[in-house]
Parts: C-alpha cells; sequence; structure tokens
C-alpha cells in the first residue's frame, strides 16, 4: 500500500500495469518514461525474455502533483503475461494502490484477456482486496490494428461495472497519458476516502515543490502535461528540492540510531535488568533469524564507534537478504521486495571507502532496516516446517 513519509511530506503509491503476455504493457511503460521530461523520473528496469518481454518488473518512479501540502510520487511496476509466471505477478502486485489493466484488441487475445483479468482479481483476494472496491482502470490496447474489437464488446466482455477505460496505440503514445491520468486521480481518491493523506499544515512551506507554483487551478492533468515537457522545466533543480523516495522505514522516522552515537555518558533512566547483554537495537529487532547475528554485529560496531566494520556487516547482511528474494542480480532481488536502488548503491559505496563517519553507518543500518521491513512484508524467510 501507499507509505507517507510526513517529515519530507512525501505520498508515494503504486501502480501495476496488469494483463496478458504482449498485451503492450511494457511499451505502455516505455511510452511513459519517453513522454515525462528526465528531470521528474527515475531509472527505467527491464528484464527480458524469450516469451514475455517482462519477467519480473518494470519500475519507473514519477512524481506528480502536491495533495494536502504532500508530494505524490508514482511507482510504475508490469507484470509478467504468462501465467506460469504467477508467482512473480503476485509478489509485484503485493502492496499495490491501483491497477491499469492492458487488455489486446485482438479477438484471437479475449480469452488471455479474461484469464488474466480473472487472474487478478484472484491475486487480489489473496491480499483480502476485492477487485470492485479497487482503483482500476482499462486500456483498451493495439487500436491501430485493423481487425481491433469493437469497444461496446470489450467493455461488455471485461468491464461490467463501466470503470473509466481509453482506447490506446502503446507504440505512439495515443491515450496512454489519458489512461495514466485516471488512475492517479482515482488513487488519490481513494487515499483521501481512507484518511491515509495527512492533512495539510497550518503553514504554507517556504520552498515550492516542482509543479507547485502553476497552483490550484491546474490540478493533476496540468502537472503530468508539465512533466511530458509541454511547458518550460521549472529553473528550481530538482536534486536541491525533490525529496527522496519513502520506504516502510525511512531515515526521517529511523528510531534511535540517529541520536545513539551521541549518547556516549550513562543514561538518566536505570539500565535494562539484562546484565552482561546489550538491549536489542532496532535492526537486530527487525532482523530474521537467520540474519540476527549480522545486525547484532553490526550494531555492537556502530556502538564501539568502528563504523567501517559496522558498513561492511550491513552490506554483508544485506546481500544475505536479499539473496532470500531469489536467484538473480543484486539490482533485480532489491527492485523485487521493493528496496531503494540508490539506497543500495550508496551502501556499496560507503563499504569501498577507507574511512567512514558515524552518519555513514547510521545511513547503513537505515539499510539494512529497509531491507528487514520488506522481508518481513513478503513473507521471507518461510517460516520452517516442523
Amino acid at each position: 500500500m501507499s507509505s507517507v513519509n510526513l517529515v519530507a511530506r512525501e505520498v508515494a503509491v503504486k501502480i501495476v500495469f496488469y494483463g496478458p503476455g504482449l498485451s503492450g504493457k511494457t511499451t505502455t511503460l516505455r511510452k511513459v518514461y519517453e513522454t515525462v521530461r528526465p528531470a521528474h523520473r527515475g531509472e527505467m528496469m527491464s528484464i527480458a525474455t524469450e516469451g514475455d518481454r517482462t519477467l519480473f518488473f518494470d519500475f519507473l518512479p514519477v512524481k506528480v502533483e502536491r495533495v494536502n501540502d504532500c508530494t505524490v510520487r508514482l511507482a510504475l511496476y508490469t507484470v509478467p503475461g504468462q501465467v506460469f509466471y504467477n508467482a512473480t505477478r503476485k509478489l509485484v502486485l503485493q502492496g499495490a494502490d491501483g491497477v491499469v489493466f492492458v487488455a489486446d484488441s485482438q479477438p484471437e487475445m479475449m480469452d488471455a484477456n479474461r484469464e488474466s483479468l480473472a487472474n487478478l482479481e484472484e491475486n487480489l483476494l489473496e491480499q483480502g482486496v476485492r477487485l470492485e472496491r479497487f482503483p482500476l482502470v482499462f486500456q483498451w490496447n493495439k487500436r491501430d490494428i485493423p481487425k481491433a474489437l469493437p469497444v461496446p464488446e470489450l467493455r461488455a466482455a471485461l468491464n461490467p461495472r463501466n470503470v473509466p477505460d481509453f482506447e490506446t496505440e502503446a507504440i505512439s503514445g495515443r491515450g496512454v497519458m489519458d489512461a495514466l491520468k485516471a488512475i492517479t486521480r482515482l488513487v488519490i481518491q481513494d487515499l483521501r476516502a481512507k484518511r491515509i493523506v495527512p492533512p495539510p499544515r497550518a503553514a504554507t512551506p517556504t520552498v515550492p515543490s516542482l509543479g507547485a507554483a502553476k497552483g490550484a487551478g491546474g490540478g493533476l492533468e496540468a502537472q503530468l502535461s508539465q512533466l511530458a515537457g509541454r511547458t518550460p522545466a521549472v529553473s528550481a533543480p530538482a536534486t536541491a528540492t525533490a525529496p527522496r523516495p519513502m520506504g516502510p522505514v525511512s531515515r526521517s522516522n529511523m528510531p534511535a540510531i540517529g541520536a545513539h552515537p551521541q549518547v556516549q555518558v550513562a543514561p538518566p533512566v536505570a539500565p535494562p535488568a539484562l546484565t552482561g547483554q546489550r538491549p536489542l537495537g532496532p535492526a537486530s529487532a527487525l532482523a530474521p533469524s537467520d540474519l540476527f547475528d549480522h545486525a547484532r554485529a553490526a550494531e555492537g560496531a556502530f556502538s564501539s564507534g568502528d563504523y567501517g566494520t559496522c558498513i561492511q556487516a550491513c552490506l554483508d547482511a544485506a546481500r544475505r537478504g536479499l539473496a532470500l528474494a531469489g536467484e538473480g542480480p543484486l539490482g533485480a532481488q532489491a527492485y523485487l521486495l521493493h528496496v531503494d536502488g540508490g539506497d543500495l548503491l550508496k551502501l556499496q559505496t560507503l563499504a569501498a571507502r577507507s574511512s567512514n563517519r558515524v552518519d555513514d553507518a547510521a545511513f547503513a543500518l537505515y539499510v539494512l532496516m529497509q531491507i528487514f521491513t520488506r522481508l518481513h512484508a513478503a513473507g521471507l524467510p518461510a517460516p520452517a516446517t516442523e
């Protein structure tokens, strides 16, 4: 589900493009990537196979508008189309806030469309979510094909509850941004209804975010049009004002770690009852049993001021934790668990340095806690059976 960073005033939402194999999901996401200005988009990842161009997912963070003084960041994913990759579909769909169903308009693909839609409903039910209460829009893709089925026939077969739908040509981009605007609007409405978006601040921020200068009159459509480069870029550098993506554990609300190195004298409160044993730190408290010792070692090195050893221990534990997501490159494992790839890259960079500071070690522990939290959310590692 969406995550809210109250300090950075950022709401991160996840939108998944679902549909049968080769229906145009990856092509749609590539067109969004090409349309959005580079300053407003992240890196796109894609893993291809012989049968379908997307084995795991594509991922593209796009910053759009402000809601109640919060910046909204979209994380766009696609799932593999083939049925035998259903386990990967489930993992990518986990925590989604909305779905764009990309249907293939060719007559011979109707059975595959129905099968994929039924699979979407089944996988959402496993998460306790009913499709009829979930933000959803349809793309009737490949409308440029002469034998494409009429839209009323597609609606009757796949869209009986009449959610927003759009005729699209993913290759040319026709209708693609309209579908993205619609699903973003539905997701934001859903967040407001669930009271996930925090209330506005009492005071107006001194530094406006990207696109905020367009004001309330522009709204979502104006912001997405701005992303597409139809208006001049904002003069303020994005790197100076854009907040970081939000995960379940954020650097802004990281418990105890930021304050720990400053506590060099005995605390005013009584020590814990356990003597000769350090109390659990936040990383070891979150760690799976197989990684508990690694987390304790990292926290012990941090407490003793050995920041280089702490970072190395965090990197080792991070690699072991990401390996629980399955075989493959480290970056693919990180994205599959929704771990910030930029944070992981920075952790590797810090580990290669000859000297480190206290804030470097604190950051390493933050990344490790982020991975542990993602593992818990994905149910990994699986519990042992007796």
